[in-house]
Order: structure tokens, then sequence, then C-alpha cells
């Protein structure tokens, strides 16, 4: 194999992607959110668990009280962040709609220790960020006083629940959860799955276009074109990955073993490249290789995911810098894999091309 055709016909599939818009924008994409990465991440670690956006108000907001006296008045005490305001249902309604308030608790007027449960009705603004942050707020407000409810009526219980002691880690944890255990693994493996799903794109479309037996009559071999186009796509793994990292750092998020980690991804996405090479190969149609690559990149990624240093676990590791040298082992393996599926992949594309020039 002439390493000097894989360089042209690479060459010239990293100019052909410069002009697709789609593909361009959606780099550009990629980097506008990394960019913006420490804005975006309140919304991100709300979805990821809501009860986190509580964390980013310290605002005092007030919460009208309408209703029967009760514990719960005590548990508001506790808080600094809520101020109650005794008030008749309908002013503290009318109030809520002023946004005189952030929100109104009813209590009805039920004995703690009556047969039937207390009904506590919280009143929000629809469709207020604000809202959610009360909501949150409140939330612990009210756990509070259905702790106390349960003691009150602990001799009607016939079961009891089994206690679970948490470290108390302090306010951060779920943002670092989610920054290192799910947003930074998956950010760095998107430019591998979006550069296998190229690289049959950039094969199908030689047999649609029918541009084939033009490439067969050059000196470039069908392997060496198959090849160029595997390393168009595998070289835009590490830069777009590199991107990634440089742009959450700048934006305060501190990544260990950026190195390692680009090592990783860019020897899984040679991986997945030249798996779907080979799905582009067999298919020749856009449709059915992309619908049968997708079906396999699913069964890979639970398989994989079964293991206990799956890629995400290892690249958080990574990232916190505690994957210890066992990585390293792991990275051995995954190129072993690499380059098994590299020789099926020349095999199998010699074989293909070899087929094509009988025809021709």
């Amino acid at each position: 194999m002439n390493a000097r055709h894989v360089a042209l016909i690479a060459k010239k599939e990293l100019l052909g992607l410069s002009a697709e818009k789609t593909i361009v924008f959606a780099v550009l994409l990629q980097v506008f959110i990394a960019m913006f990465s420490s804005f975006l991440m309140v919304g991100l670690t709300t979805m990821y668990d809501p009860e986190a956006l509580e964390g980013y108000s310290t605002v005092t907001y007030g919460v009208g009280y309408a209703g029967a006296d009760s514990a719960l008045i005590d548990e508001f005490a506790k808080r600094d962040d809520l101020l109650l305001h005794r008030m008749d249902l309908g002013q503290a309604l009318a109030a809520l709609r002023e946004r005189k308030i952030a929100a109104v608790v009813y209590v009805p007027d039920t004995p703690p220790n009556a047969e039937g449960p207390v009904t506590v009705t919280l009143y929000l603004i629809q469709n207020d960020l604000q809202s959610s942050v009360i909501n949150v707020k409140i939330k612990e407000v009210l756990q509070g006083y259905e702790r106390e409810l349960r003691e009150i009526r602990a001799d009607r219980m016939v079961s009891f629940p089994v206690e679970l002691n948490f470290p108390d880690k302090g306010g951060a944890e779920n943002f670092f959860e989610f920054v290192y255990g799910l947003l930074i693994p998956l950010l760095v493996f998107l430019p591998a799955i979006i550069s296998a799903a190229l690289i049959i794109d950039l094969i199908t479309e030689e047999y649609q276009r029918q541009t084939l037996e033009t490439l067969i009559s050059t000196p470039v071999t069908f392997a060496e074109m198959v090849w160029g186009k595997i390393a168009a796509c595998e070289v835009l793994v590490p830069i777009q990955a590199g991107i990634w990292l440089l742009l959450l750092g700048a934006n305060g998020i501190a990544i260990g073993n950026a190195a390692a980690i680009i090592l990783h991804v860019t020897a899984g996405g040679l991986f997945l490249i030249l798996l779907g090479a080979l799905v582009a190969l067999h298919y020749r149609e856009r449709t059915s290789a992309q619908f049968i690559f997708s079906t396999a990149l699913v069964v890979v990624f639970l398989f994989v995911m079964a293991v206990p240093y799956n890629p995400l676990n290892l690249m958080a590791r990574l990232a916190v810098d505690t994957a210890g040298p066992v990585h390293w082992l792991i990275l051995a393996l995954v190129a072993g894999a690499t380059a098994l599926l590299g020789w099926a992949t020349t095999a199998y594309a010699r074989r293909v091309g070899e087929g094509a020039t009988a025809v021709r």
C-alpha cells in the first residue's frame, strides 16, 4: 500500500469536507457549545439533577402561607432563603399573580395525628424559571414536615424503610458528577461517533455517484482509496476532542491526563471508523449501511458498558486523575483490536477492489 496515495486521498477528502456546509456547521456548533460550556452547565446540570438548580440561587424569596397553624411554619423558620408571610388564601393568590411573592402554600386544618393524609397545596407561577428554583427549595421544607408527621404517626407503621447514610460532600457534588461522569466522556467521544458515520457517507457516495470506475482507473488502488477516506475521518477525532478539552479548560473545568484521554479517543475512534468502513463496503448503500452501523454501535456500546473500565468510566477516571496505570493496558487492548479490524478492512477492500476491476 502506497502511503503517498493514501495521503493524497485523505487530503482530497478533507478539502471536500471543508466545502460541506453540514459538516462545517456541526463542528462550529460543537465549538460554540464548548466555548460557553460554563454558562450552559446550569441548564444541563438541571436536566441531569433538578435539585442542583438550587445552588445557583442566593436570593431570598417570599412565600405566602395560608391555612391552619402547623409544624410547617417551624420548618420555614429554619430557612434563610425563604421568607414566610401569613395571609388569607385569596390575598396570597392575588399577591402571587402580581409577583409580589414567589409561591403560596395552603395547609388544611387536618390534625397531624388524623387518620387521613395531610394534603398541602403549593401554588407557583406556571412556566417560570423562578418557580423551578422555589419548587426545589420548598420541597426540602416539605420533606422536613413529612419526617415530623411520620414520627407522630409512627405507631401505625407495620414496616420500616431501610435507612441509607450517604457521606456529606457539600452542595457541588451533583455538578461535578455530571461534568466528569457524563459530560466530558460524551463530548470527547462525540467526534469519534460523527467520524464513524461520516466514513459511511464517503464510501457509499462512490457507488451512488458511480465514480468508482474512475478511481480504479488511476494508480490509486481501491484499498488505498478506502484508507485515504479513513485517514481523513480519523484526523478529525483528536483535533475535535483536543479543542473540546481546551475550551472546557478555558471555562474553568480542570481536566487531568488530557494527552491520555486524546490517545484513548483516537484509538477508539479509529475502531469505530473501521467498523463503519466495513459496513459501508459490504452494503454499499447509505441508508442500509447507516442503519446497520447504528444497530451494531448500540450492540457494541451495551457490551462495552458491561465492562468495569468501560470508555465512559475510563474517561471520567482519567479526567479526575484516578485511573491508575491500568488504562495503558486498556489502550493496548483497544489498539490490538483496532489493528485486527484494520487488517480485516484492508483484506475486504482488496477483495472488493479486485471484484470491481474484474467487472470493469
